[in-house]
């Protein structure tokens, strides 16, 4: 990974880890819950989608500051949605991110409610911040739901786990992902511009970056699965095929994903060069979403 992109990484992870945890440690509940919540806002995790919004704003002339509350709430409710997956009802994995899963730590009913309140207290971050006018904050609070309910995220979730066993088109394994991964990722580089205040023409390009990156994202989960470390990527090798689940290497076997990973590698890039942000960091971003090992 280029070196410069590395230490914006871990720059950007320490910020974000204290304002989370300095979030959730002033709230009032009960104590087992707290350290249910602060176990998987802790464990890690590579802070893409908040860089993503930040090098987005930063890029077309916003205050970077300025994204913080949004890019706290997106972790959230990335990080609930890492509880949800692991539980017995959908993957049932043992391990996330190289440690326990929170429902195996803790128990089920706790995991399930720490992920509830992830996702709940997300909104109350855009909401009470001095950072955004009313309208901002309905603005963010509205594309935040969507990316993330009935018609993003969790609706991803749910075709993602109907096609277990199945064999299914390509265009069907997309639309999964672009809503179960896409959508928040694109999410993330829609807020930055929206921050920034770019124009209705400009934020449709966005967007249409933030949906390339995240079948980037997926299509390398996929091959990290085939082929990846597991002492790096944290969690088991081999569960897609075990699970029988649709990818793209099992649809367009291994060389075949690569292929169509570089296809879109090349679309995010001219993406960025048809809103000016070619040279910026956010080029570097979409290269090493495809070649990640983690």
């Amino acid at each position: 990974m280029d070196q410069s992109l590395q230490n914006l990484l871990d720059k950007e992870q320490q910020q974000l880890n204290t304002a989370l945890t300095s979030y959730i440690s002033e709230l009032d509940m009960p104590n087992r819950l707290r350290e249910s919540v602060l176990y998987s806002i802790q464990a890690g995790g590579k802070r893409l989608r908040p860089l993503l919004m930040k090098l987005t704003c930063q890029g077309l002339g916003g205050d970077p500051q300025k994204v913080y509350p949004a890019a706290v709430a997106l972790e959230m409710i990335h990080t609930y949605s890492l509880i949800h997956d692991d539980l017995p009802s959908m993957d049932d994995d043992m391990y996330r991110r190289g440690q326990l899963t929170n429902h195996k730590k803790y128990d089920e009913a706790t995991a399930i409610l720490a992920g509830d309140g992830l996702l709940t207290n997300s909104f109350h971050v855009i909401t009470t911040t001095d950072l955004y006018t009313d309208q901002e904050k309905v603005n963010i609070v509205a594309k935040l739901s969507k990316a993330s309910g009935l018609e993003g995220m969790v609706a991803g979730q749910y075709l993602d786990m109907e096609a277990e066993n199945q064999t299914i088109s390509i265009s069907k394994l997309e639309r999964i992902h672009h809503l179960k991964t896409g959508r928040l990722i694109s999410f993330a580089v829609e807020i930055g511009g929206l921050l920034a205040g770019v124009s209705s023409e400009r934020m449709e390009i966005l967007k249409n970056y933030g949906d390339y990156l995240g079948i980037i994202f997926q299509i390398q989960d996929d091959i990290l699965d085939i082929e990846g470390d597991q002492t790096l990527i944290g969690k088991r090798v081999g569960s897609d095929i075990d699970n029988e689940k649709s990818t793209y290497p099992s649809i367009l076997g291994l060389e075949g994903a690569k292929q169509y990973k570089t296809k879109y590698v090349n679309e995010a890039v001219r993406c960025l060069k048809e809103v000016g942000l070619a040279n910026t960091d956010l080029a570097l971003i979409s290269h090493y979403l495809s070649e990640r090992n983690q």
